[in-house]
């Protein structure tokens, strides 16, 4: 069975509804790696995202898919540490060196898609003249389009910039904060890419006080386990809450393990809830404090 696809904002793209994040790559042993992108494209996923600053990801993207190049959608970022660097910049130097080292590991002549990271505010991309620096960079042909992996506050203020063609947002049943601003990225027209989609799956364990586990507190208090379908992990419920949302293109999951993957991919051709047991996953939610700003 194929994956549904979708347009991917007004790029003209049909993306995969589920897409692979490759920070899981950026400590694999390398036949690891090489075995979980190979299965990521067999499955028929055709969206990875990934960054210069995730460790050997883009290395494990050049050196086992660059082969299979025509078959994904290739997602990086820019403005993040390379050299010396310690901390994101975004000047046209760090910006242009950081794409010519992203092309050159994932061997390839484009990107498809770069995306400002860690959230950079629009008055900071303003005192860089950083889009003029992406739209540069865009006509020499090294980048097809130009995003933000954006959080509140700052994302409002970008998604109402209406230039970007993309925005990567955190997102999930646990993480609601951005629900809204899910919906305004794509009137604009722009792709919207959802990373966190599963919480970072299910913990059992109430002791640890991660973010992730107090984000599953909250799947505990709102008694969500009732919705749960017999033969469904809570894992799985969340995957396909966020794939209930009709505005998202693509949401991006990450593993290292094969068994996950195949998980997921079994979640999502369950596909998106029902819109009964949506409409009261999100009123048990909002009960226990999780909505959307």
């Amino acid at each position: 069975m194929s994956l549904e696809k979708t347009e991917f904002g007004k790029t003209g793209i049909q993306v995969t509804r589920l897409g692979f994040g490759a920070m899981e790559l950026r400590s694999l042993p390398e036949k690891q790696a090489e075995n979980i992108l190979n299965l990521v494209l067999d499955s028929g996923i055709n969206f990875i995202d990934t960054s210069i600053d995730y460790g050997e990801s883009e290395n494990h993207i050049g050196k086992y898919i660059s082969h299979r190049r025509n078959e994904y959608f290739l997602a990086s970022k820019c403005g993040c540490p390379i050299g010396n660097a310690d901390d994101h910049v975004f000047t046209k130097d760090n910006i242009e060196k950081g794409i010519d080292q992203s092309l050159k590991r994932m061997k390839t002549d484009r990107l498809d898609l770069v995306q400002l990271h860690a959230s950079p505010s629009k008055t900071l991309i303003e005192r860089d003249d950083v889009i003029n620096t992406l739209i540069n960079v865009q006509k020499k042909g090294k980048v097809r389009f130009i995003g933000s992996s954006s959080t509140l506050p700052s994302l409002s203020d970008l998604v109402e910039m209406r230039t970007f063609d993309a925005f990567q947002i955190p997102y999930s049943a646990l993480n609601r904060e951005h629900e809204k601003w899910i919906t305004n990225a794509h009137i604009t027209g722009a792709g919207t890419i959802i990373r966190g989609g599963v919480s970072k799956g299910f913990s059992s364990s109430s002791t640890n006080q991660t973010k992730a586990s107090k984000e599953w507190e909250k799947y505990r208090e709102a008694k969500l386990e009732d919705l749960v379908e017999d033969d469904e992990s809570p894992t799985s419920f969340i995957l396909r809450f966020t794939l209930s949302h009709a505005n998202i293109n693509t949401i991006i999951v990450g593993t290292k393990n094969p068994e996950h993957l195949k998980q997921n991919i079994r979640s999502f051709h369950k596909g998106a809830l029902s819109q009964d047991i949506y409409e009261q996953a999100k009123n048990r939610l909002e009960n226990v404090g999780v909505h959307p700003i």
